[in-house]
């Protein structure tokens, strides 16, 4: 049993620095650890807090990073909006295990996701901007994406007071979302 951690209202388990981790498709067990830490990144106002009932019905989105020690130290998800685009979301590393390329390796394996089916252009809303066009994404607005995620957004309760910035990144030139 790990020793909890007091952080904000949220509490994280201790993870070590340098345990072993393996990127695989996130499982029903997992629900927990995931919300716990996307909450723990939303109390700090960097992403959008998503519920428990949302990560049920998303779990086949999301990858996870698990330590040696059956810790989840990351999570990341690929959700589908239509048949030429996807948004990578809920992208959140363990404060423990920042620096390692953790979030790199979650962001890469949504991008192979992505191209593996087909999905010709990813985007995300993030605050990180200079984590995504690290990756090769290029910053956007809502308007030059497809319809469909503009009514997605519509949906956000800080939809009139986003501070998220969008950011795209095109796999397949010729099939591609054009404006």
């Amino acid at each position: 049993m790990s020793t909890l951690i007091e952080v904000g209202t949220t509490r994280l388990p201790d993870v070590r620095w340098d345990a072993n981790v393996e990127l695989r498709k996130a499982r029903m067990k997992d629900v927990e650890p995931i919300y716990t830490l996307i909450k723990y990144w939303a109390e700090r106002g960097l992403m959008l807090v998503r519920s428990h009932n949302h990560l049920y019905e998303n779990l086949r989105d999301f990858f996870v990073l698990e330590d040696e020690d059956g810790h989840i130290v990351g999570s990341g998800a690929l959700h589908i909006l239509w048949h030429d685009i996807a948004e990578v979301r809920g992208l959140a590393v363990h404060p423990e295990r920042q620096g390692q390329g953790l979030g790199r390796w979650l962001a890469l394996a949504a991008e192979r996701e992505a191209k593996d089916l087909g999905i010709p252009q990813i985007f995300a809303w993030t605050l990180q901007v200079r984590f995504f066009t690290g990756l090769g994404y290029h910053v956007t607005t809502r308007e030059n994406l497809p319809p469909k995620v503009y009514q997605e957004c519509s949906q956000c309760p800080f939809y009139d007071n986003c501070r998220e910035i969008g950011v795209t990144k095109v796999l397949d030139p010729d099939n591609a979302f054009r404006k």
